[in-house]
C-alpha cells in the first residue's frame, strides 16, 4: 500500500496522481544499455587478450548502472499526489521525507516547461503555500493535468 493511501484521513480521498513520464525511464535504460552495447562489441572485439577499450568500456558501463540504478529507486521511491484535502509528495527509499501542504494554504501553482516538454507533454509544478517554502515536484508526465487535479480538489473543497 503506498504512503499516500496510508496516510488518508476520514474523509478523504486521492484526486490526482504524479507519474514520471515514459521519456524518463527511456532515459533510465538507455544509459545502462548503451554502455553494456559498447562493452559487449568491446569484450568480442579484444577475444584472447584485453585492450584498453574493454577497460574503458566496463568503467562505460559501470557508470551506467550507476546512472540507471540512481533514476530507478528515484522513480520506484517517490510518490506525488492530491487528495481531497492536501497536496503529498514523499520519497525516500529506506528512508522518508515527505512535502505536505494542505489545500487551503496553497497560493500559487506553477507549470514549468521547456519545448521538448510541452511537445512531450512533460515539465515540473511548483507549488507555494503560506507560510511554507514552495514545493518543486520531479519532472512529471502531464503537469498541466496535475495542476487541473490540484484545481479541482481546491474548488471541491470550497464548496463543503
Amino acid at each position: 500500500m503506498s504512503y499516500i493511501q496510508q496516510s488518508l484521513g476520514a474523509g478523504e480521498t486521492i484526486i490526482g496522481r504524479a507519474h514520471f513520464h515514459c521519456l524518463y525511464l527511456t532515459a533510465a535504460w538507455l544509459s545502462l544499455l548503451i554502455p553494456g552495447a559498447l562493452l559487449l562489441a568491446a569484450l568480442a572485439q579484444a577475444q584472447a587478450q584485453p585492450d584498453p577499450y574493454t577497460g574503458g568500456a566496463g568503467v562505460l558501463f559501470l557508470l551506467g548502472l550507476i546512472v540507471f540504478l540512481r533514476m530507478m529507486i528515484r522513480k520506484w521511491s517517490m510518490e506525488i499526489g492530491v487528495t481531497s484535502h492536501r497536496f503529498v509528495e514523499k520519497y525516500g527509499l529506506l528512508s522518508m521525507k515527505t512535502n505536505e501542504i494542505a489545500l487551503p494554504n496553497i497560493e500559487g501553482v506553477r507549470v514549468n516547461q521547456s519545448i521538448l516538454g510541452k511537445l512531450f507533454g512533460y515539465g515540473t509544478v511548483r507549488i507555494e503555500g503560506t507560510g511554507v517554502d514552495s514545493v518543486t515536484t520531479p519532472t512529471i508526465a502531464d503537469p498541466v493535468g496535475f495542476v487541473r487535479a490540484i484545481q479541482t480538489a481546491k474548488e471541491h473543497l470550497a464548496g463543503r
